[in-house]
């Protein structure tokens, strides 16, 4: 039997795998797609808001000729650590079900990408999924076309495109930047009355600067109300509706936590049932040995959790298993 299982290889998983490790325990990384697949679902020239330290986990350096590093550099990071320390990751696996055993145990049942089922037992389990797999829809007509993404990767495909952007998050700034490269025709629609205050700073100016320039326009107080195979319908901050010609929908709207894991676990869920229940001091669940680590950790706002604060949730975890054993053995 293992003494614990971890459920996704993000940054956050990773870190708890290297503490648990570090403190002697026999640990086992579940991954669904591939090493951090998180971060390699950003837009392949996205910078970071954090800097290389604060991304840093298992005390090894993050060297970045940038004050805020890349994408790219952040997957190199991340698969140094992983190979520095030996993280026993099974990737393209996915976790389908945790059961709690009689005698306080786990097993954690798996399907490999070819179908084929697998089952593993554990004292603890660790669950850092992340929440890229399930983007929040919008919920208008015209959503489930081809031409619409949820998923924004770069802009080479969208040259000399009408693209709308729906959002206003720096998903969507960044995405108006790069697409502004390739000549694209850009309008972002957004249904606030400004952009998110979380935009990036050194960023913001440039995505203003391309607005009162007239390379982007920008739709304020305003959302989508249906998309059809060569314009949207906008509706404005007075309530009328407008049509723009377009060839592409990018609606960056922010992604959600898959929950399914800690439902068929048994984890109780905060009143809004998006958030787990769990002792903030150590990360554990209501269900006794079951721990949840990152993103999974928050609420409606993926934004709750960064890498910076969700590389910590290990060491609590790590520590709480340990301390628990030893009270047990007194």
């Amino acid at each position: 039997m293992l003494d614990v299982i971890i459920i996704g290889a993000g940054p956050c998983g990773l870190s708890a795998a290297i503490e648990c490790q570090r403190r002697g325990l026999q640990v086992l990384v579940l991954e669904k797609h591939c090493l951090v697949h998180s971060i390699y679902s950003y837009p392949t020239y996205m910078q970071f808001f954090s800097t290389a330290e604060l991304l840093e986990i298992g005390d090894v350096p993050f060297a970045s000729a940038n004050d805020k590093p890349y994408r790219h550099e952040a997957l190199a990071y991340y698969r140094k650590v992983s190979d520095h320390y030996n993280v026993p990751v099974l990737a393209y696996e996915e976790a389908t079900e945790v059961v709690r055993q009689p005698d306080g145990s786990f097993v954690v049942r798996s399907e490999k990408r070819g179908g084929e089922k697998a089952e593993y037992q554990a004292r603890h389990v660790i669950i850092s999924t992340g929440y890229f797999d399930h983007p929040n829809i919008l919920g208008i007509p015209g959503e489930n076309t081809d031409k619409v993404t949820h998923y924004f990767q770069e802009a080479h495909p969208y040259t000399g495109t009408k693209v709308t952007i729906i959002g206003g998050s720096n998903s969507a700034v960044d995405a108006a930047l790069e697409l502004v490269r390739v000549n694209a025709e850009v309008t972002v629609v957004y249904r606030g009355e400004d952009l998110s205050a979380n935009i990036k700073p050194w960023v913001r100016p440039l995505f203003e600067s391309a607005v009162n320039k007239g390379k982007v326009a920008l739709r304020l107080k305003s959302r989508v109300i249906e998309i059809l195979p060569d314009r949207v319908i906008i509706e404005g901050p007075d309530g009328t509706t407008s049509e723009l010609a377009n060839d592409f929908v990018l609606a960056l709207t922010g992604f959600r936590p898959d929950r399914k894991l800690l439902f068929s676990a048994g984890v109780e869920m905060a009143g809004d049932m998006e958030k787990p229940v769990f002792h903030p001091e150590t990360m554990e669940t209501n269900v006794p040995g079951l721990y949840v680590a990152g993103v999974i950790a928050s609420g409606r706002n993926a934004n709750e959790v960064f890498i910076e604060t969700g590389r910590g949730h290990g060491k609590l975890i790590a520590e709480h298993i340990i301390g628990s054993r030893t009270s047990s053995n007194r």
